[in-house]
């Protein structure tokens, strides 16, 4: 397959080292590769014989008339040339897309990919039991169990467990504290009795697990003290329930949870927290004859740390110790994101069934981190102008000034009464131009700087404060 490659001066070094076992042609076509032009490739593509030509993945301009003309098949190339020596062995298995640079298609393809892997795997999987239509143990993914604490005093607390569901939960627990009654509980479960979902009742006071059972599929927790008063009850009821030591121990418990007719019994052998015994409370987590509940939430909750990071972790250990079940939450805003962090860790730990790591799966855990850093070619220049600093005193504009902010998903920048929204900061700058609303440059330059760190606020799920540090 003979390959045209158009390329700029400053990439043609990274282009040709890349090319260099393959049937390709590189040819400069000016200073930057994406400024090139269809009537430049049209003029190109007649001067040889080529099967396929490969463009910058920054290229803007559309190459579907050049392929109609020439019978040519242009396809987008990764947007840095120095992953292009990842493109040029797969060539032959794969077909690029001739609108979304290589380097985006492939990921969203290996992506899909995993996905796909994912779901077989699970359907193919065996289970100890199911929870409404959700398989627990076996050979199936850990599931993950997303806490909604006190959930009585929570007044949306069906958008709360619709949020879970879809950050990737696959059964919510609702926790009743101390000062929730009966009939809250009852509340609670009738508002949700619709959503057909696996939902948790989390609380190990007989009074309230009872008026829960009537649509629970699931109880946290029993132990030797409250089996004797419920036991029998949620036997009847058909409900899983978790059990954990107490002043028995667990195999007790589990017996007696067992003897009272629960058929679907969890082992909670209780993971403890960073400086308070996790290393050690991993040897209570030995096969128990059920399948095992990994108490990671607790662990993540208290330790200042990124929960990313630490969820991965975990993770790997719930996998490795054989868990069925992982329980994670959102209590504080340093673990917001936890619920779509631990069930793409999940994810990632069934399919390493046949690898000895989780790496190169298709998907990731990676948010700030480079899996491989770019290697750009080096800036070209003859001069050097040293920066000035800023002076400290401002020119206002007399258009006036902004107060930007965040709404959800949404940047918001507000003069005089009126907010413009958008998702994206150079949608915001560019309305904010083009309708006059700007009449200095500095000032349009200390705009964009703002709204994009409204936008990464956003995407990184952080505040954000005007004028203030990211």
């Amino acid at each position: 397959m003979r390959i045209l490659l158009p390329t700029g001066a400053a990439t043609e070094k990274i282009v040709k080292c890349a090319a260099a076992d393959f049937d390709a042609e590189v040819v400069v076509t000016g200073e930057i590769a994406s400024f090139l032009t269809p009537h430049s490739l049209h003029k190109l593509i007649g001067k040889g014989h080529y099967d396929v030509v490969i463009v910058s993945g920054m290229c803007t301009a559309s190459f579907e008339q050049v392929e109609r003309e020439t019978g040519v098949p242009v396809f987008r190339g990764p947007r840095h040339a120095a992953d292009l020596a990842l493109i040029l062995p797969v060539l032959d298995s794969i077909t690029l897309s001739r609108t979304i640079p290589a380097d985006d298609f492939l990921t969203r393809e290996r992506v899909k990919d995993a996905n796909k892997r994912i779901r077989e795997q699970e359907r193919k999987a065996g289970f100890d039991f199911i929870i409404r239509n959700t398989k627990i143990g076996g050979g199936s993914r850990i599931k993950v169990l997303a806490e909604v604490m006190d959930a009585h005093r929570c007044e949306n607390i069906r958008d709360v467990v619709e949020y879970y569901i879809s950050s990737g939960a696959d059964i919510v627990d609702l926790g009743f504290g101390f000062d929730a009654t009966p009939v809250d509980v009852s509340r609670v479960f009738v508002e949700l009795d619709d959503i057909d979902h696996p939902l948790a009742v989390d609380s190990q006071e007989p009074a309230l697990i009872l008026p829960a059972l009537v649509r629970a599929d699931l109880v946290l927790s029993l132990q030797e003290t409250n089996i004797p008063a419920v036991g029998a009850t949620i036997a009847d009821a058909g409900v899983a329930a978790v059990v954990v030591p107490g002043n028995s121990t667990l195999k007790k418990n589990l017996e007696m949870a067992k003897h009272e007719g629960i058929n679907c019994l969890i082992a909670d052998p209780l993971l403890q927290p960073v400086g308070s015994g996790l290393v050690s409370s991993l040897k209570g987590f030995k096969d128990p004859g059920y399948p095992l509940f990994f108490g990671a939430g607790n662990v993540t909750e208290l330790i200042d740390a990124d929960s990313v990071g630490v969820n991965a972790l975990l993770a790997g250990m719930a996998y490795e110790t054989g868990a069925s079940i992982i329980f994670t939450s959102e209590h504080s805003d340093k673990t917001c994101g936890s619920i779509r962090e631990m069930r793409r860790a999940t994810e990632m730990v069934s399919l390493c069934a046949d690898r000895p790591y989780p790496k190169d799966l298709g998907i990731d855990l990676l948010v700030l981190k480079e899996k491989r850093r770019r290697r750009e070619p080096p800036l070209d220049y003859d001069t050097i102008t040293p920066a000035k600093r800023m002076p400290g005193g401002i020119d206002y504009d007399p258009k006036g000034n902004f107060r930007i902010g965040i709404e959800g998903d949404q940047i918001v920048a507000v003069i005089q009464g009126n907010a413009v929204k958008g998702a994206h900061w150079e949608d915001v700058l560019y309305t904010l131009l083009s309708h006059n609303m700007v009449s200095l440059l500095d000032h349009a330059a200390y705009l964009g700087k703002e709204l994009y760190k409204a936008e990464l606020a956003i995407r990184y799920g952080r505040s954000f404060e005007q004028d203030g540090e990211f």
